[in-house]
């Protein structure tokens, strides 16, 4: 753990089931991880699903968090949720029952094997940029632009509804 708390953004997803049931049930586990403080939850929308897979709509949504756990420590945290609600790794892109992605870590550049902070391809996807500018508007994109900055002329906003 790092002694400095600072705030770091996730992306949560869920298409397969009670999917308001899954994102509550992921917010609530990971504000429960020590060294995590849920600080705002985005409005939850409805997103057509990305990829080559077909499959139902999701429901996704932005957190901002207080943290003292290093990059990789709250990356792992999310995949112990993500395993604890039932995520299966099975299909690339495919369907699931919760899915969460460390967006933001502070104002910190992060690259290593598995982990890339800023989410490297945020700053193209609305299902990400919609949630986060809610909540975050000046959070830090990889290319130097904010969240909102970013959502100003990012395509594929059509179909994407607020819950």
């Amino acid at each position: 753990m790092t002694q400095e708390k600072i705030v770091a953004a996730l992306g949560l997803g869920s298409n397969l089931g009670d999917t308001k049931a899954n994102i509550d049930g992921a917010v609530a586990a990971l504000n429960a991880v020590d060294g995590i403080s849920v600080l705002q939850k985005s409005s939850d929308y409805r997103t057509p699903p990305w990829g080559p897979v077909p499959q139902d709509d999701y429901r996704n949504c932005c957190i901002t968090v207080e943290t003292v756990l290093s990059p990789r420590a709250l990356l792992n945290a999310g995949l112990d949720v993500e395993k604890q609600l039932g995520r299966v790794r099975d299909v690339r892109w495919g369907p699931r029952t919760i899915d969460i992605d460390l967006l933001i870590y502070d104002h910190a550049s992060v690259e290593e094997e598995g982990l890339q902070v800023p989410h490297p391809r945020m700053g193209e996807r609305a299902f990400v940029l919609i949630p986060l500018a809610e909540i975050w508007p000046e959070a830090p994109l990889l290319d130097g632009r904010t969240a909102a900055e970013a959502l100003e002329t990012c395509g594929e906003k059509e179909g994407i509804y607020k819950l």
